[in-house]
């Protein structure tokens, strides 16, 4: 079955989560490519950071977990789009990569996806 997928990236620190029907929140458990000043500046529009990212421990299995609940959700009764979020401290690494790995797994699944990211463009987070 195609279901509709948005997934929106972005960043806790800029503002509140968006409304989801998932959350995922990667500030905690995976590290953050902020804290190496050759990434700092750079995006998940990057190679470097998206390599750091995805090659993280868990990450691609989170992935594939939160692919697995989009289908839960597109299981259920109720048709409409499903909407995953996922977030970092500042929107422009964990996050997007995170989210453009999951849009591929549920575009090769047949999905209509598109992907969001709300605070890509925004200025670093000086912290």
């Amino acid at each position: 079955m195609t279901v509709a997928v948005e997934i929106v990236s972005f960043g806790y620190l800029h503002d509140e989560p968006p409304a989801a029907h998932l959350t995922i929140d990667l500030r905690h458990h995976f590290r953050d490519p902020h804290v190496s000043p050759e990434l700092r500046y750079l995006t998940a529009d990057d190679e470097p950071v998206r390599a750091a990212v995805l090659g993280t421990p868990g990450v691609a299995a989170l992935a594939l977990a939160t692919a697995a609940a989009v289908e839960a959700f597109a299981s259920g009764p109720s048709a409409g789009t499903i909407t995953v979020a996922d977030g970092c401290a500042g929107g422009r690494h964990r996050a997007p990569a995170f989210a453009r790995a999951l849009a591929e797994l549920l575009l090769d699944a047949g999905h209509d996806v598109t992907v969001r990211h709300r605070d890509l463009d925004k200025p670093v987070v000086q912290r």
